[in-house]
């Protein structure tokens, strides 16, 4: 299938969906504390983007039973919310999407709860480095295999390995699209490669950071991800555009 672009008109909408995202994290991350339940946080999440004219994009999505991702210490991603009381020392991932007038925005923090170990502490601005850093240096004519090994490069640089077997995607009138953009290239894959960024593409860029081991291993619950060294793990991800053959996030605040 090919890789959608946007007119300045879908790009405004999709913006549209990514503020309201952008928000509602800003507001769970001011609400994350300790003694807080993740079924409360999925509730305030559902919420407020019912109360900003958006509809929980994730919420039924392939039979997802939340409005919002709770990926709690060693779960990378894809956690269901229980009733679980967030803890001092916790590190707590949120990943939430909504739709707005048929388009989407996708987004994800990782939260340290009160004080973490320094392990943790790295581990979280290693997923939102990498994120940063590299759509700092996306272009228009970028193969995205060269993005991948960016995800990649910018990761293994600070001490920590990508999950294996996910990856971020495009987005618009469905919440995953074309193309996949793994935080990773394959083994003896060319970066100059495959499909290229072109004006007008909107994508999710995700890092998916493990300690260890890159290999994902999914929970009894068949939707929560860990890695098989069963440490820690964190999570970002930002909706961007390219417009004016630069980048644009769509989901910060």
């Amino acid at each position: 299938m090919a890789i959608a672009t946007r007119s300045p008109k879908e790009i405004a909408l999709l913006a549209g969906a990514g503020a309201i995202v952008g928000q509602t994290l800003k507001l769970l991350e001011e609400r994350a504390q300790v003694g807080v339940s993740l079924l409360e946080l999925d509730a305030l999440a559902e919420e407020n983007i019912l109360k900003l004219g958006g509809k929980p994009a994730f919420k039924g999505l392939y039979g997802f039973p939340n409005s919002l991702c709770v990926s709690l210490n060693e779960v990378v991603i894809h956690g269901i919310p229980t009733d679980y009381k967030l803890q001092e020392g916790d590190i707590v991932g949120l990943d939430l999407g909504a739709q707005v007038n048929g388009f989407f925005g996708d987004a994800a923090i990782t939260l340290a709860i009160g004080q973490v170990a320094d392990t943790d502490r790295a581990l979280i601005a290693c997923a939102k480095e990498s994120l940063y850093a590299t759509i700092s240096q996306l272009k228009v004519g970028m193969h995205f295999k060269e993005v991948s090994a960016l995800l990649e490069q910018e990761i293994r640089g600070r001490g920590f390995v990508p999950l294996l077997d996910f990856c971020g995607h495009g987005i618009g009138k469905r919440p995953h699209e074309e193309p996949q953009i793994p935080n990773y290239l394959a083994p003896q894959a060319n970066p100059k490669s495959g499909p290229k960024i072109k004006e007008g593409m909107v994508f999710c860029l995700e890092p998916m950071v493990c300690q260890k081991e890159g290999n994902p291993k999914i929970l009894k619950d068949k939707w929560s991800v860990v890695s098989t060294d069963g440490l820690n793990t964190s999570h970002y991800e930002h909706t961007i555009a390219m417009v004016g053959k630069k980048a644009q996030i769509l989901t910060e605040v």
